[in-house]
């Protein structure tokens, strides 16, 4: 047996492999060719977005390893399809890489079908198997085993695991999965891209970053989602959590999908002035990294209700999958209007699937919170979750404000919006304060998390629903 020991002496720069220095050398051709052909046509503050992404893919590639390759990958892909379009937006029809996977619109269709699939493969894996047995050491998190710090999980970052979750979390079913929400997260990246480089080809006043609408923002929100998913389940080496958290994933995805049907979403459109404008590239991604990671916490928090009830006798009592189930069925009747206008039939299956996912959630509760993971450890994913997506929203919300005050002259008006994000900065305020101030953990900071997804979800879409105002951008 080897064991590889840390010392003093060993620099940060000391422990990059060839492969990093590989991958640096890439970003930083890749961010130099993007330079040297688009500076003309950027200002100053786009120009140094331009490097501080650069440093960040690599700083963030170094941390977490595996998004080297998926870095990587998507780039490939993205230049296959640029090359193959040739500046000619029709050849999508005739391109074969193109009129199946790498256009915008099949790379994204590809991620929603991957996403499906991810999560029924992670629900399999609850059902096909018996509870696993941890042969390789304590960061699973079962009781009496470590539970990394929160200094160490920002510091140090990942354990080097080269095979992934030990092989008792690693079923089949649980391990396709995985993969295939990886696969999920790199094309809906390559439609991202590849959208990115259309909107240029329709038009110079036309091109722009694909994040101003709700069809773009919700490919975003469902790859961020998954993507600090998939880092937590390398961190504790445990895929359990993955059906949880996929679910709310694989709901974005039915929106989306939904919502391409109704309006002809898929389809670039030209910024309104008030969007044309750099502070787009910054709040918007730093928004829906909070949206992403409060939502992951939600599920998660909601697993972790699933667990500590999970002896209850009393159907009745089993509160988290009942108001799962008003959840759910709360969102046909609010789009009970647009649903004539795709027939009915897709909210009626929405309705279907639904109730069968809180059954057999309410039937087989016992078997899934013997797979799950301890509750210190759903307790813990929880708390970074929320800490990494306060983070980030604190500052999307500062950001916006000067973008504000850079539009419409005013920093704050009070918008619905505005009000809506202020209620959900508070409520994860409030959350972070009783942690770390009165100790608060357990079924309380639990359902106060998954509550706190009903105020982001109606700041995320209610407010485009039932409120308007300056930000009603992405009108349903």
């Amino acid at each position: 047996m080897t064991t590889t020991t840390l010392t003093l002496n060993d620099s940060w720069l000391s422990r990059r492999s060839v492969f990093d220095w590989v991958f640096a050398v890439l970003v930083l051709a890749g961010g130099a060719i993007a330079f040297s052909r688009y500076a003309a046509s950027m200002d100053y503050y786009e120009k140094t977005i331009l490097i501080a992404a650069v440093a960040a893919t690599i700083s963030i590639g170094w941390f977490w390893r595996p998004l080297r390759v998926l870095a990587i990958v998507v780039a490939a892909a993205s230049l296959l399809a640029i090359a193959s379009y040739q500046g000619d937006l029709a050849r999508a029809d005739s391109v074969f890489w193109l009129k199946y996977f790498l256009s915008s619109q099949s790379a994204i269709l590809w991620m929603s079908v991957l996403f499906f699939m991810s999560t029924l493969f992670y629900w399999i894996g609850f059902f096909v198997a018996g509870p696993p047995q941890d042969k390789n050491g304590p960061l699973r998190g079962q009781r009496g085993h470590e539970v990394p710090s929160v200094g160490a999980f920002f510091v140090a970052g990942p354990p080097q695991d080269k095979n992934g979750p030990p092989g008792g979390q690693g079923d089949t079913m649980d391990l396709i999965g995985s993969r295939l929400a990886w696969a999920a997260v790199a094309m809906a990246l390559i439609g991202t891209m590849v959208r990115w480089y259309e909107s240029h080809q329709l038009g110079p006043d036309i091109g722009h970053i694909p994040v101003s609408n709700l069809y773009e923002v919700f490919v975003l929100f469902c790859w961020l989602t998954a993507a600090f998913y998939l880092y937590f389940e390398s961190r504790y080496r445990t895929r359990a959590l993955g059906a949880f958290v996929m679910l709310v994933v694989s709901a974005a995805v039915g929106f989306l999908l939904w919502y391409t049907l109704v309006r002809d979403a898929q389809e670039i459109q030209p910024l309104v002035p008030a969007l044309q404008s750099w502070w787009m590239k910054l709040h918007v991604p730093a928004n829906f990294i909070g949206y992403g990671t409060f939502s992951l916490s939600a599920m998660v928090a909601f697993a972790y209700l699933i667990k500590e009830q999970a002896q209850e006798t009393r159907w009745y009592k089993l509160t988290p999958i009942w108001l799962l189930g008003v959840a759910l069925c709360f969102v046909p009747v609010a789009f009970r209007q647009r649903a004539q206008e795709a027939g009915g039939s897709y909210w009626v299956g929405y309705a279907l699937i639904s109730a069968l996912i809180a059954a057999g959630i309410l039937l087989g509760r016992r078997r899934i919170a013997a797979r799950l993971p301890a509750n210190e450890v759903l307790d813990d994913v929880m708390y970074k979750s929320i800490t990494v997506g306060f983070a980030f929203f604190t500052i999307a919300t500062v950001l916006g404000a000067l973008w504000a005050a850079d539009a419409w002259g005013g920093y704050w008006s009070w918008d619905p919006k505005e009000t809506w994000a202020l209620i959900v900065w508070l409520n994860y305020a409030a959350w972070l304060h009783m942690r770390l101030v009165k100790g608060l953990r357990g079924t309380v900071a639990a359902w106060w998390a998954l509550g706190g997804l009903a105020v982001t979800t109606f700041a995320f879409l209610g407010v485009n629903m039932f409120l308007s105002g300056l930000h009603s951008y992405g009108t349903l």
